[in-house]
């Protein structure tokens, strides 16, 4: 389960999660700092894409050893929320990205952004019927209806919203799931039209889900602050880094310091958990907060930090991590000419996040390949599907602007040319 390109617009998945739609194409040839930046963003879209293919498709992580047991680990819980950060970021493509638009291109673009959100939740909908609670892209549209009210908002003043809903939301989610027994969850759904139709209702979009929007806002929150600021700008990139070290070190630092060794176990498999590919390790520390009601774990599991363990550690850590990639990605796509043009066939899967989100379900479904099951012990499955994404997003972007769905995403947000 556990996840987004350059097109102008693009959705983000999330190593289980689906892609994000991005708005504004960045192809891969034309140089620059300005193109350097958004080519960047696409190359971290394209790392998640591949990322969530690690989880979805890969072998379990009890199964591997080695370098690859560090792939397996960082694909967990890592790529979904690189995904959510990229998606506030490509909110911030559609609303302005320096300066939010104003006026009549203002109301136009929250226009654009509720009618993508309908769509995404929809689709998300249709996709859960057949494919469970995994699905990203329903709640992708929650998260962006939630962040209507906020794409006016500064940098500054959205990293601080960012930094209080992570300081705040899994201690809210934690009491709030106590709060939650079967009973009340059952007398909920029952009145749910969502949940008649599929496993994803209104309370897991917002608190139960994989994915819930009360966690896992401060990541699409973040993900707009980084797309208020300039990226192609050296010093905000020394900046962003040492920003992203400074809470990739802490946050994980004080877990292992208050929780002890099992703080940083993964969640994806072993015990229930939010990743949706297994259930939570025995002794993991791990508190389901983002995957699931479990009343009885104790207070002490807001220590931990694990992938998905949805707790103010895992949350600050993973924002950490994201920053990294997505500045990284950005210094070598923009300062390193010979790169971009090598990474091109890469970064045209980044360009169609979405389409690749939802092709690699329809793929497994139509080669029957497992996914999340913990059989699959070969790496040369996701190879191929890998290959097979990169292949396709080639030779479809030297045709096409944008991927198929994309496209059709983008043609459905028209109507919002009529709002005055």
């Amino acid at each position: 389960m556990t996840q987004t390109q350059p097109s102008q617009e693009t959705t983000a998945p999330q190593e289980n999660s689906p892609p994000q739609p991005s708005p504004e194409s960045t192809a891969p040839a034309a140089p620059g700092p300005s193109m350097g930046r958004l080519v960047g963003v696409d190359l971290a879209r394209a790392l998640a894409v591949f990322g969530m293919y690690v989880v979805h498709i890969g072998p379990p992580l009890s199964a591997t050893s080695g370098v690859a047991s560090w792939i397996r680990y960082i694909s967990d819980g890592h790529s979904s929320v690189l995904f959510a950060t990229l998606a506030g970021f490509s909110l911030m493509l559609l609303a302005g990205r320096r300066e939010p638009k104003a006026g009549l291109a203002g109301r136009q673009a929250k226009a654009r952004i509720a009618i993508r959100a309908v769509v995404l939740l929809a689709l998300g909908t249709v996709m859960a019927m057949e494919y469970g609670g995994v699905i990203i892209l329903g709640f992708y549209g929650v998260y962006f209806l939630l962040a209507l009210p906020l794409i006016r908002l500064r940098a500054k003043t959205l990293a601080i919203i960012a930094a209080a809903f992570a300081l705040v939301t899994p201690q809210l989610a934690f009491a709030l799931n106590a709060l939650l027994t079967p009973s009340v969850q059952q007398s909920i759904n029952t009145y749910d039209p969502l949940r008649h139709l599929s496993e994803v209702g209104v309370l897991d979009l917002l608190l139960t889900g994989f994915y819930p929007a009360l966690t896992w806002m401060s990541f699409v929150i973040a993900g707009m602050a980084l797309g208020r600021l300039d990226l192609s700008s050296g010093t905000v990139q020394k900046r962003l880094a040492a920003l992203g070290a400074a809470l990739t070190a802490t946050a994980y630092g004080m877990s292992l310091l208050l929780a002890g060794p099992g703080a940083l176990r993964s969640m994806a498999e072993g015990g229930s958990s939010s990743g949706g590919s297994g259930s939570m390790p025995p002794g993991s520390g791990s508190v389901p907060l983002d995957g699931g009601s479990f009343p009885d774990m104790p207070a002490s599991s807001l220590l931990a930090a694990g992938p998905h363990s949805g707790t103010t550690f895992d949350i600050i850590g993973s924002v950490g991590v994201a920053i990294l990639v997505i500045v990284g990605a950005t210094v070598l796509t923009d300062r390193l000419p010979r790169l971009r043009r090598l990474a091109k066939p890469v970064i045209a899967v980044g360009t169609m996040s979405l389409t690749a989100y939802v092709g690699h379900f329809l793929a497994q479904s139509a080669l029957s390949v497992s996914a999340g099951t913990g059989t699959q012990l070969s790496w040369v499955p996701l190879i191929m599907f890998v290959l097979g994404a990169i292949v396709f997003a080639t030779i479809w972007s030297r045709f096409f602007r944008r991927g198929p769905l994309e496209y059709l995403l983008s043609t459905a947000t028209k109507p919002a040319k009529y709002v005055r």
